[in-house]
């Protein structure tokens, strides 16, 4: 697994991480019940506080992507086809707000922009 971080990035450093975690997790990169680097060793390799590395995980944890099992460390959350299902609906949700805020700030109706998308789905 490898995350890069960011220093021109808007986002915080644990948002980063999350993301790129949460990202391979959606992919398929990190698979069920893969363990995770410790808070330290992660902190370590991308040169950050283990405090930042910990609110990474603990926000990955409480999103249900991972699982933090003590004196064992973190692992990929098993049985979460339905939570990454909904992940990815969030995002093809996100992309789609985007196309019609875009439309929207050149004037094109909502009309237009659903007949655009249904071309687009054809």
């Amino acid at each position: 697994m490898e995350i890069i971080i960011s220093n021109a990035s808007s986002k915080p450093i644990y948002e980063q991480i999350c993301d790129q975690i949460k990202a391979a997790i959606l992919a398929g990169e990190l698979a069920e019940g893969e363990q995770l680097p410790s808070i330290r060793a992660l902190a370590n390799s991308l040169r950050v506080s283990a405090i930042t590395t910990k609110r990474a995980y603990a926000d990955l944890e409480s999103e249900g992507f991972i699982e933090t099992v003590q004196g064992k460390g973190s692992f990929v959350a098993g049985g979460n086809a339905e939570l990454i299902r909904e992940e990815q609906l969030r995002q093809v949700e996100a992309h789609m707000m985007r196309a019609i805020d875009a439309g929207r700030a050149m004037g094109i109706t909502d009309d237009e922009l659903a007949e655009m998308f249904a071309l687009e789905l054809e």
